[in-house]
């Protein structure tokens, strides 16, 4: 047997149409403007700064391209937004000079980690027109001003540290003795808003607090310059939570609402003013990081206006289970919450690994061509 097929086999001196037609297929001319695959050369002078490595993200593949595209359309933004123009384009919007805004979700986890000092540094310096998370997020900013937040480990046996009075966030560690200080915080504060709220009653024209206005008022009260919402409140920029009551603050309202019941914050208000905030803005752009009630609150104002003209996801969630989480723009784009010919893109990463390389890439570096310093903010 072993002579017959060595036989066969070198009788066939001809390779076979089918095997070379399907190995050897002739490509179809390559479009002159397509871009080739190229990563950093660290030998070359342009590549040895993180501006010029961030600069050949888009050239890299797989998601350095999408962070990539990210820096290029969040910095379209800023751009444009900085660029008012002296004519509406759309006589019917009634905002008055037009704005073009830039609209920032995240999730309460990014508030406490290190991307608190990030977004701080966008709402202290103006570069954002409106902030939506979740209680988490409004929360830890301020128990962060009453005690810090500390590194720990993912693996750490949850059964212990719940004995030792220390609560897991991934692999940071928060002492619940902070939750204590915030509610002795807080407190004096809710009787404050109650009490406020009831004299306007009585003088006829009742107030009633909005999520908002309650983050505002927090905001003042803390009176810290390391609090987002301090730099929210000294800025004017609207903070929305439609879960406000979704964390310790819900907690402290809770327990407040024995001791001194009353306290009204409307939702109906809130919803009104995100909206119109989005159906007057002659362009809007969404940062959102991270998924859930941010992302959609965000994504469903845009939809007023017939969708976003730019938008930046950053996330790590999957669409095979349906979650608007883990969707895709171009799933937005077929509910009229992103323009068909808007730019978007979705970074699927973990927001604390790229989101300090988008902003130093674009905000701050746009700040450090100006001139603009941290201590020429102090005042603002």
């Amino acid at each position: 047997m072993v002579p017959e097929a060595t036989s066969f086999f070198t009788t066939m001196t001809t390779v076979p149409t089918s095997a070379a037609a399907a190995v050897l297929l002739p490509s179809a001319p390559v479009d002159p403007d397509a871009i080739t695959v190229t990563g950093p050369d660290f030998s070359k002078d342009d590549f040895r700064t993180v501006e010029g490595l961030l600069g050949s993200y888009e050239r890299i593949g797989f998601q350095a391209t999408s962070l990539g595209k990210a820096i290029e359309i969040i910095e379209k933004m800023r751009s444009e937004r900085a660029s008012t123009p002296t004519e509406p384009l759309n006589p019917e919007l009634s905002s008055s000079p037009p704005k073009r805004r830039i609209f920032l979700g995240y999730t309460s986890n990014l508030i406490s980690s290190g991307l608190r000092e990030i977004i701080r540094y966008l709402v202290q310096h103006k570069h954002v027109d409106c902030l939506v998370t979740t209680a988490g997020g409004i929360e830890e900013d301020f128990i962060k001003c009453l005690g810090p937040t500390y590194l720990g480990d993912f693996h750490l046996p949850g059964a212990e540290l719940r004995k030792k009075g220390m609560n897991r966030i991934g692999n940071l560690i928060v002492p619940n003795d902070n939750y204590c200080k915030f509610e002795d915080w807080l407190t004096p504060i809710l009787d404050k808003m109650v009490q406020e709220q009831r004299l306007s009653g009585d003088a006829g024209e009742r107030h009633v607090w909005t999520p908002s206005s309650f983050i505002s008022r927090l905001g003042k009260e803390i009176n810290n310059e390391e609090s987002v919402y301090y730099w929210a409140y000294k800025n004017d920029i609207p903070v929305f939570c439609p879960a406000l009551t979704d964390g310790s603050i819900g907690d402290m309202i809770y327990f407040h609402s024995f001791k001194n019941p009353g306290l009204v914050l409307d939702i109906v208000q809130d919803i009104r003013s995100i909206n119109e905030l989005s159906r007057t803005s002659e362009k809007a752009g969404m940062i959102i990081l991270g998924g859930g009630v941010c992302k959609h609150q965000i994504a469903n104002a845009m939809l007023i206006r017939n969708g976003a003209d730019w938008s930046v996801y950053i996330n790590t969630g999957q669409e095979f289970d349906g979650s608007d989480s883990g969707a895709r723009p171009d799933e937005a784009v077929s509910w009229g919450k992103i323009r068909g010919d808007g730019d978007s893109v979705k970074v699927f990463a973990d927001a604390t690994l790229v989101f300090p390389l988008i902003v130093a890439a674009t905000f701050v570096k746009a700040d450090r061509e100006s001139g603009v310093t941290m201590e020429s903010t102090k005042t603002l």
